[in-house]
């Protein structure tokens, strides 16, 4: 079986705001107020909470690596309770996937973002049980770029890891699945759409209606 994976951040929800909010609990509670904010800083955000942090600490002056180390489990626990105030899946992202899954291609998610968060966010958001599969930041022993998590994503699907392909929103998507032999597609519509073109995916999806398409030309009909 052929399998579509995506990637979570960015690709298929814009989580920035809750994330760039979780940040800002740590930088108030350091005494420093918001920090971050979404007009500038929403690409950062769905790159991690430690870029997070790190840009803060930079901005103020303070960078320092046990810094950064000594607040990530205070950000992450801040965005477990809200981690779904602001975030939205961006438009026609759960048409394209139930059309793929009606094409019979296995659907999952590969995402860096911690398993338990990964999953609390698709399951509050009501779209878990449209993916066969979710393979987190720490599900295994190595995160993306390596490409045993998406490996393990297309076997947990009942699919052949050589017949799958990526759908990401960064470098370290795009770096994936060029490690992994597989396409990949990479969003437009995220904050750092304007960067894809550069990092020479097979294709770049600017609207969603556009997916099952570029699934087909790129990874054939599923069998």
């Amino acid at each position: 079986m052929r399998t579509v994976v995506f990637d979570l951040d960015g690709t298929l929800a814009d989580t920035s705001r809750d994330l760039l909010a979780a940040a800002n609990a740590c930088f108030r509670a350091m005494g420093e107020g918001d920090v971050l904010r979404v007009e500038t800083d929403a690409g950062t955000a769905l790159r991690g909470g430690k870029a997070m942090l790190t840009l803060g600490l930079t901005r103020l002056g303070r960078m320092n690596q046990d810094i950064v180390e000594q607040y990530y489990p205070m950000l992450l626990e801040a965005y477990g309770e809200a981690l779904d105030h602001h975030t939205v899946m961006y438009p026609g992202a759960m048409s394209a996937v139930k059309t793929l899954s009606d094409q019979g291609y296995g659907v999952g998610i590969c995402t860096n973002k911690p398993e338990a968060l990964a999953e609390a966010l698709m399951v509050s958001l009501g779209v878990r049980d449209a993916f066969g599969a979710l393979i987190g930041a720490d599900t295994l022993p190595v995160r993306k770029p390596d490409p045993e998590p998406l490996f393990e994503t297309a076997r947990r699907l009942g699919g052949d890891p050589g017949k799958t392909i990526l759908i990401g929103d960064s470098v370290t998507d795009r770096e994936t699945a060029r490690r992994a032999g597989v396409p990949s597609v990479l969003v437009t519509f995220g904050p750092s759409g304007e960067d894809m073109a550069a990092l020479e995916p097979e294709a770049l999806l600017h609207d969603y209606a556009d997916l099952p398409r570029l699934v087909q030309e790129l990874i054939g009909r599923n069998s």
